[in-house]
């Protein structure tokens, strides 16, 4: 089940209306205002209406929804990133993450805070870590920890835990925000690529290429970056910083058609959805014989 699906029946279970009602008043609520948030945060909002407060009742992975903002999971950190350091609009500061999984899922966790920060530098979070998370926000299909937030050791055991985000397949006409989804879908235009200063490493340059896909169900914008632009285009670490190869290379994108799996967020500047692609795969024919015969 997706996270409104298992967000509905939870509402639905709390305030004993059945969930085709809840789906009305989501629909309602999304109507009223304008369509500019998520079936999750049209959910959270009718759920607090009907008295409903999810706060510090424990969330699987996989149940984590756009929208919550005191959201507590138990999970086992599958694996930490090295702490950055930042200085952007006169403010500076260090900022990390972490990958957390359970038995439903994995999820990118993002610590702000610099007592959180430092337990990672010190080496009292560490890979393999069993950890309770209290009061964090999710947006963007991230958990994200400010100084509100707790974080600390947990006793329980997960033997089994996911490795990687579940992404379930989809359309783009369902898409919502901070969902993960995958979709086959051909890239009907394509825009010059652009490169741009490196935030992770200083002098360092990066390259991000847009793209919109068409699964059948509706067009989606979608961005690109670094290793899935030289996986798309079959282009060398060398090559793609030529942008006259990557101009060449793109003319013939048009028209192909891929399994296309990642994230949907909000684009601030446009304020419209877009699909951040994080893998990009070719179509077997044989797979999808075997999903055919499957469905038959």
């Amino acid at each position: 089940m997706d996270a409104y699906t298992i967000l509905s029946e939870k509402i639905a279970k709390y305030s004993g209306l059945p969930v085709s009602e809840i789906d009305k008043k989501v629909d309602a609520k999304k109507a009223k205002l304008s369509g500019l948030i998520s079936r999750e945060g049209a959910a959270q909002i009718i759920a607090a209406e009907l008295g409903i407060s999810f706060e510090n009742e424990r969330s699987k992975v996989n149940e984590l929804s756009a929208g919550m903002r005191r959201a507590s999971v138990v999970g086992k950190i599958t694996r930490i990133f090295p702490v950055k350091e930042y200085n952007k609009n006169g403010k500076s500061g260090k900022v990390a993450s972490l990958m957390l999984g359970d038995e439903t899922s994995n999820i990118r966790v993002t610590l702000w805070d610099a007592n959180h920060i430092s337990l990672i530098e010190k080496n009292e979070l560490v890979e393999g870590n069993v950890i309770e998370i209290r009061g964090a926000s999710v947006k963007n299909g991230e958990l994200s920890l400010s100084s509100f937030s707790d974080i600390k050791m947990s006793s329980e055991k997960l033997d089994s835990v996911k490795e990687r985000a579940v992404v379930v397949a989809g359309n783009f006409k369902d898409a919502v925000e901070g969902a993960s989804m995958s979709s086959r879908a051909f890239i009907v235009q394509t825009f010059e690529p652009r490169y741009f200063e490196s935030k992770k490493r200083e002098g360092e340059k990066g390259v991000l290429l847009n793209i919109v896909l068409d699964d059948g169900t509706a067009t989606m914008r979608s961005v690109l970056f670094g290793e899935n632009i030289k996986k798309l285009l079959n282009v060398s670490q060398e090559e793609l910083f030529s942008l006259d190869v990557l101009n060449a290379k793109r003319a013939e994108l048009v028209g192909e058609e891929r399994i296309f799996s990642g994230l949907f967020r909000m684009n601030s500047f446009s304020n419209s959805l877009e699909f951040s692609a994080q893998g990009i795969d070719n179509i077997v024919v044989d797979n999808l014989i075997k999903e055919f015969e499957a469905k038959v």
